[in-house]
């Protein structure tokens, strides 16, 4: 779970940078961007700072609005992957068992967030 955060972080973080260059080099502030895709200033200050990674019908605007392809945003223009797609090696090397299996250990949920009173849920009382 921890590297999917760290994945999705890497995209917000290249996205916005991207965006940044591309409204840029289209010479709009961002309000006029917000203004022409139809959302909030704040929205979209939001997506420029990377906190926000867009929905798919919004990034269509957002390219509209740029006038860039959606490749190029999410950087699958360049030569090389981009960073934030690059997967540890660690997972490729394992069998696909061992992989399902800490991804189901992942997916597990301590008993105490279960019972969500701070008791651990396999206690009882008599």
């Amino acid at each position: 779970m921890r590297e999917r955060h760290k994945t999705r972080a890497a995209l917000s973080r290249d996205f916005a940078k991207r965006v940044r260059e591309a409204r840029g080099k289209a010479g709009l502030t961002q309000w006029e961007a917000a203004e022409r895709m139809g959302i909030a200033t704040e929205v979209y200050g939001r997506m420029e700072r990377g906190l926000l990674l867009p929905s798919l019908p919004t990034l269509l605007r957002l390219c509209g609005t740029l006038k860039v392809d959606a490749n190029a945003l999410l950087g699958f223009s360049s030569k090389q992957a981009p960073a934030w797609l690059e997967r540890p090696m660690a997972m490729d090397n394992e069998r696909p068992a061992l992989r399902r299996l800490v991804r189901t250990a992942r997916q597990l949920r301590r008993p105490t967030e279960e019972a969500g009173d701070g008791r651990d849920s396999s206690s009882t009382t008599g």
